[in-house]
């Protein structure tokens, strides 16, 4: 695993806010199957409380999504950490997410993979999360504002794609930046019904989805905000 320049800061929070985060990955998530070593010990390591609203601080370890402005939210931490350790990263691995909201899942990915690249439709937060990010020292991600849909093709194949948001079906501009061998993990469904996790597998014998569990996330936004 990576251990970046990042991980004293995060270690270095409050006490308080370190028993937290331990108690959040016994009980929220290793309890429910989350079995990764990796996984459990980044989501140990990342202080999701700086990655909250202020006064929002004091329910960053909450079993819950927590909004963080403009209309998102932070998934739960269940949520988070089933979706790392269903895409299967790896230390060499190019990952880039669709969603980049307050930066937390940027910096889960960032202690596993070598670069992740994540785009933010909302200005706001794209600027925010920018910041925490780069003042907790993950420097090796990259964060871009812009839509989403079309993922990040100067940067392309990418070994894994994450999206933190739902479409109604899968942007095949993503599954065509997927290189030989990758995963996208991604919500798919329209608001008001179902979605499901979705895994997309692009084999030699071709691209292989697989629905894994139902959840419910934002919609996938698409044009320019301001």
């Amino acid at each position: 695993m990576l251990l970046m320049a990042c991980t004293p800061l995060a270690q270095n929070g409050s006490e308080d806010a370190r028993q937290r985060r331990l108690d959040m990955v016994e009980r929220q998530i290793r309890q429910r199957g989350v079995a990764d070593p990796r996984v459990l010990e980044v989501m140990r390591l990342v202080p999701r409380e700086r990655f909250v609203p202020e006064d929002a601080a004091g329910r960053a370890y909450e079993d819950s999504p927590l909004a963080i402005g403009s209309g998102q939210t932070i998934s739960q931490p269940y949520i988070v950490a089933y979706m790392t350790e269903a895409l299967g990263v790896q230390p060499t691995h190019r990952v880039l997410e669709i969603g980049t909201g307050s930066g937390y899942q940027a910096a889960v990915l960032a202690l596993l993979a070598r670069e992740v690249y994540t785009v933010e439709i909302v200005p706001a937060l794209a600027k925010r999360a920018s910041a925490v990010l780069k003042e907790l020292g993950y420097a090796n991600v990259f964060v871009r504002e812009g839509d989403g849909y079309a993922g990040w093709p100067e940067h392309a194949p990418f070994d894994r794609i994450m999206v933190t948001a739902a479409p109604d079906e899968i942007p095949q501009p993503l599954i065509d930046q997927l290189a030989p061998g990758g995963r996208l993990v991604i919500p798919v469904g329209s608001q008001g019904e179902t979605q499901w996790m979705t895994t997309v597998d692009k084999t030699p014998a071709g691209v292989v989805e697989r629905r894994t569990i139902p959840v419910q996330f934002v919609p996938f936004t698409r044009g320019k905000i301001r």
